[in-house]
């Protein structure tokens, strides 16, 4: 039964939840893949700063889009008795999958403040590599940390 702790239950609660993983996501996603683009320099890290206020909108609005999808998609794939961790890494992985796809584009146009189409032809060398980075940011560190959140808030 704890595992129900762990999921917002209200509109207040899901707004906190996607604002802690948002948070936490944009502020090493972001800088890692962009690193991985552009190489690893403090002058670069400070230009990746400046641009992270746009991104987490980005990705706000990315999170928003996904997420009727990724639930469907995590439906389709988990049966009702499946485990709640089982069913939790499967919607992540929905969701991260529909989300990196997204700020792919997104965010390299947002980086590049132009929109290049180098980065639609390129997808498919790019976006592996950004779903893995993200991948492991959400599984590992930030739904861990807005879970826990949760049940800190819940009891």
């Amino acid at each position: 039964m704890e595992f129900y702790l762990k999921l917002p239950k209200n509109t207040k609660e899901k707004i906190l939840f996607m604002l802690v993983v948002s948070l936490i996501s944009v502020n090493i996603i972001g800088p890692v893949i962009s690193m991985c683009e552009i190489g690893f320099s403090w002058s670069n890290y400070r230009n990746t700063l400046t641009i992270l206020p746009i991104i987490w909108v980005a990705v706000i609005i990315s999170v928003l889009i996904a997420e009727k999808p990724a639930t469907y998609f995590q439906q389709k794939i988990t049966d009702k008795n499946d485990s709640f961790n089982s069913q939790i890494i499967i919607n992540t992985i929905c969701n991260v999958l529909i989300i990196s796809a997204i700020m792919t584009i997104v965010g390299s146009w947002i980086g590049q403040r132009s929109i290049p189409m180098h980065t639609i032809h390129q997808f498919g060398q790019i976006w592996p590599r950004n779903f893995g980075i993200a991948l492991a940011i959400e599984a590992l560190i930030a739904q861990p940390i807005a879970r826990q959140v949760m049940v800190l808030i819940h009891k």
